[in-house]
C-alpha cells in the first residue's frame, strides 16, 4: 500500500470552493460554535476533535479528509477518563479464519460478504438482505494518539480559525496514517 489511507482532498477542496478559496475552511467558518468548547483550552483535544468532525463525513461530504476503501469510519474524540486523544476507526474486514476454514455453518444458505459499489464497501440494500443472508465482518479500533504537533486551541474565534483547523486535520491526517497503514496492510 504505497498511498497514504488517509488523505487531504485539496484539489477538491479548491475546485468545489465557489467563490472562496477552501470549502473546508468555509465549512468551519460557518460551523464556528463547533469549537465554543475549545476556544482558549490549554489542551489541543477538544479543538482537534472539532476540526476533525467537520473534515469527515456526514459533516462535510465529501469530505475534505478522504479514506481507503476500507475505512468506514474515522473520528478522533477526547477520552472523558483523561482529556487524551482517542482515534475510532471502523474498518472492512475479510471474515476471520474461524468462519473461513470450514463453510458447514453456511448451511446452503448463500451467505455474502461485503457488497462493492464502485469499488467502494458499502451496506447491503434491503432488496440484497430479502434475497441472502449477509455477514460483514468489522473491525472497531480505538487507540491514543499524540498530541505532538497539533496547534493550540486559538484564544478566540478569530481570523486563523480556519488555518488552525486546517493545520489541526493534517496533523491528524499524518498520524492517522501511521496508526492504521500497517493494519490495512495486512487487510488488504
Amino acid at each position: 500500500m504505497s498511498q497514504p489511507v488517509l488523505w487531504i482532498d485539496h484539489a477538491y477542496d479548491r475546485e468545489h470552493a465557489g467563490t472562496a478559496s477552501s470549502r473546508y475552511a468555509t465549512h468551519v467558518r460557518r460551523n464556528a460554535h463547533e469549537f465554543a468548547d475549545a476556544v482558549g483550552d490549554i489542551a489541543p483535544v477538544r479543538f482537534a476533535c472539532a476540526a476533525w468532525n467537520l473534515a469527515v463525513p456526514p459533516s462535510l461530504a465529501p469530505g475534505y479528509v478522504r479514506a481507503h476503501r476500507r475505512i468506514l469510519s474515522a473520528y478522533c474524540v477526547r477520552n472523558e477518563w483523561d482529556g487524551s486523544l482517542t482515534a475510532q476507526l471502523n474498518l472492512v474486514s475479510p471474515l476471520p479464519a474461524a468462519l473461513t476454514s470450514s463453510r458447514e455453518w453456511w448451511q446452503d444458505r448463500g451467505w455474502r460478504d461485503w457488497p462493492e459499489l464502485f469499488g467502494q464497501f458499502v451496506d447491503p440494500s434491503a432488496q440484497d438482505i430479502a434475497k441472502s443472508p449477509h455477514l460483514r465482518a468489522s473491525l472497531f479500533l480505538e487507540a491514543p494518539m499524540s498530541l505532538d504537533g497539533l496547534p493550540e486551541a486559538p484564544e478566540t474565534l478569530g481570523d486563523d480559525l480556519e488555518e488552525t483547523a486546517a493545520r489541526a486535520v493534517a496533523v491528524l491526517v499524518r498520524d492517522l496514517n501511521d496508526l492504521v497503514s500497517p493494519i490495512l496492510r495486512r487487510l488488504s
